[in-house]
């Protein structure tokens, strides 16, 4: 597994934080941030969307968090003990945790966290999945006994991103998975001002007194995080000209990501350092609903992939050059272990008269298809103009609604038809954390009825939920592939795609828990199609149509600024 760097918003806050800014610190110091979006909405568990993420780590902590190559390191948790198998944990909670209302943090506000979690997050599921027993042993102390192997305990309790697991109080806790919570009570470093909350216009935090950080170096998400400014608040400021003259007046202090078309006038102010979030880069994903029409039909989903040109979607987001990686079919980020282009022959240009002819064969009848716009992301909004542009040179008729990213992360939970609210389709931005491996891509994990907005849905009778809890990957016409949660022994809940079978963690890498059924290209692949053998190509649950490695970033590796006294 190569490197993570810092790469969430959250992380590059703490780094701001954990380190002293230039000239003294002031009795009343406070720090002014602009992130990719606003805040939308409080409950880490019931929502994927960044923003959430991001207010969870400025108040809540977590019992396990990554460092920055990472891997799992004790936060919360002071020490721990696992059987020589594996099968049995036990984990004791640091002394003198305290939640922002004074209470104690006890084990039962771990385990009733990690149960609500578990209910909605794909990596949580897994676990779940795996687990025998959950149980408080006492006050500081509860353990974990696994019905199966799962090598990733400590992992998953340190799960960073899309629902990412915060420890909360259990009279919170206890709230259905399906009910979003509005109390931000957490044990954090920062304590969350509800009452000066403005939603559109600032959302404002206060260092916590009572705050017990670790002891040793603030290192990615683990470790030490000391807040040494008093007040911090997280201004909405969408337009990217706007936040940008704002910087240069010194009237805010960071930027998470720039407009690319404003980087080079902040390159030239010396007073402006700029910085890569994520050197690693970004993927854009492109996801349709799988329950309503058209993409309820395989071959209307097939067509889609004949739409895209990623190379289009560089040049609209404003990406240089030089932070370009102007083509990877990878499902997982390119430059990491698992960068494939296995069954993406013929998908790297945009060939319209194909999807238009795929759309007859599925019975397309013209109507409207909504894709929703946030217009406040910069480069999600490039990227969804763009594509609808080729989608209607591909045949289908668009409707474009502009929305910003937390009205759309709301109406992607509808269920409803287009002409009832509901969508068609919408892009979203994936980070390594996101997508590097098959157990924590919640892109291609379709967990049957709970899978991520609008996910091919599979009752038990197509493998979801079968006999002893397996599943298999179905495929229905010639480029389908509808993936469902696995739970063989040691291995990964997710199959590949192509694959019939699922995956496995051996040291650093994942390898396939048996032989994948991907074909290869080639004059391989054309002899088994002369000799009438049917080859199959992944339709994926979600499209990957921008990607870039480490060599540079579809979306650019995020710059981020801050003002230099």
């Amino acid at each position: 597994m190569p490197r993570l760097p810092r790469i969430l918003a959250a992380t590059a806050l703490g780094a701001l934080l954990a380190a002293p800014l230039a000239g003294p610190v002031a009795a009343e110091t406070t720090l002014k941030i602009v992130l990719i979006n606003d805040l939308g909405s409080l409950d880490p568990v019931q929502s994927t969307a960044a923003f959430v993420r991001n207010h969870g780590f400025m108040v809540y902590d977590q019992l396990f968090a990554l460092d920055s190559k990472g891997e799992a390191q004790p936060q919360m948790v002071g020490r721990f003990e696992r059987s020589p198998d594996g099968m049995a944990w036990k984990f004791t909670l640091r002394e003198g945790l305290a939640f922002h209302d004074g209470a104690p943090v006890r084990a039962a506000d771990a385990v009733a966290s990690i149960r609500r979690w578990a209910q909605r997050d794909v990596v949580g599921k897994a676990l779940a999945a795996a687990t025998a027993r959950l149980e408080v042993v006492d006050d500081r102390t509860f353990s974990l006994a696994l019905a199966r192997p799962f090598a990733l305990v400590t992992e998953a309790l340190a799960r960073p991103t899309a629902s990412a697991l915060f420890v909360m109080p259990e009279r919170l806790a206890a709230t259905p998975a399906t009910t979003a919570i509005t109390d931000a009570t957490g044990s954090g470093p920062f304590v969350f001002q509800r009452a000066e909350w403005r939603s559109g216009d600032r959302a404002v935090y206060r260092k916590n007194p009572a705050y017990k950080p670790r002891s040793e170096p603030a290192d990615g998400l683990a470790g030490g995080k000391r807040v040494l400014v008093d007040r911090l608040e997280w201004i909405a400021m969408p337009d990217a000209a706007t936040a940008a003259a704002a910087l240069q007046a010194g009237e805010i202090d960071f930027i998470e990501q720039p407009s690319p078309d404003v980087i080079p006038l902040l390159e030239r102010n010396r007073n402006v350092r700029m910085f890569a979030l994520n050197p690693a880069g970004f993927m854009v994903w492109l996801r349709p609903n799988h329950a309503v029409a058209p993409f309820d039909n395989p071959k209307a989903r097939q067509a889609l992939l004949h739409m895209v040109n990623q190379q289009e979607n560089l040049q609209a987001a404003g990406v240089r050059p030089s932070e370009q990686v102007p083509y990877c079919p990878s499902y997982f980020l390119c430059g990491t272990p698992l960068e494939s282009h296995a069954g993406a022959e013929g998908l790297r240009e945009a060939d319209p008269a194909r999807s238009r002819a795929l759309l007859r064969e599925a019975g397309y009848d013209g109507r409207k298809v909504v894709f929703l716009n946030a217009t406040d992301s910069p480069i999600n909004n490039a990227v969804t103009l763009t594509m609808a542009a080729a989608m209607q040179r591909g045949g289908l008729t668009m409707d474009v609604p502009a929305m910003d990213w937390a009205t759309v992360t709301q109406r992607r939970n509808k269920k409803e038809p287009q002409d009832q609210g509901g969508w068609n389709l919408f892009v979203t931005v994936a980070n390594v954390l996101d997508a590097q491996n098959p157990l924590t891509n919640l892109y291609l994990a379709s967990p049957c009825e709970v899978a991520w907005p609008a996910g091919p849905a599979m009752p038990s009778s197509s493998g979801c939920g079968g006999p002893g809890g397996r599943s298999r990957t179905r495929r229905s016409g010639r480029r389908s592939w509808m993936p469902c949660m696995r739970g063989p022994t040691r291995c990964c809940p997710t199959s590949m795609p192509g694959s019939s079978a699922p995956w496995r963690r051996t040291g650093r890498m994942w390898r396939g828990c048996g032989r994948p059924r991907s074909r290869s290209s080639g004059a391989s692949r054309r002899s088994r199609e002369k000799a009438g053998e049917k080859v199959f190509s992944p339709d994926p649950s979600s499209m990957s149509v921008s990607r870039h490695s480490l060599r540079g970033a579809c979306c650019p590796p995020r710059p981020a600024t801050a003002a230099v006294p």
